[in-house]
């Protein structure tokens, strides 16, 4: 088997594992101040924080840098229209809201989570060729 756990380098790993939590109704399964492991409800991992310049990592050196540059954090889920009232309940901005995507032909939104990255949540799909 084979599985990619995405890190994002944040500025504080905390705030950020609270936030990810309020909007994604996910769990928190590795506690710390360097480093956090946020699992949805089937114990699958959603996303990995690491705080910037801890343990030495070469693309995490720099906290001053654009975070994310080139990167979509592209969720799909079956939980669309929960993730976006989340949102709305933290009065969180938005970048763009829901609309169909004429490529998917599947409703999305778009945001920056706290530390900039671009985040969009997708109905779940699987990719068609």
């Amino acid at each position: 088997m084979t599985k990619i756990d995405p890190i994002l380098a944040v500025k504080d790993v905390n705030e950020s594992a609270k936030w990810y939590q309020k909007v994604f109704d996910c769990k928190r399964t590795h506690e710390g101040n360097e480093f956090a492991v946020l699992e949805d409800e089937n114990g699958e991992i959603l996303i990995c924080l690491h705080k910037w310049g801890e343990h030495e990592h070469p693309t995490m050196t720099n906290p001053n840098i654009t975070p994310g540059n080139g990167l979509i954090i592209y969720y799909k889920t079956d939980k669309l229209d929960i993730i976006r009232a989340n949102i709305e309940k933290i009065d969180y901005p938005i970048e763009e809201e829901i609309h169909i995507n004429p490529n998917s032909t599947k409703k999305e939104f778009s945001l920056r989570d706290p530390d900039g990255y671009y985040l969009t949540i997708t109905e779940y799909h699987k990719y068609e060729g």
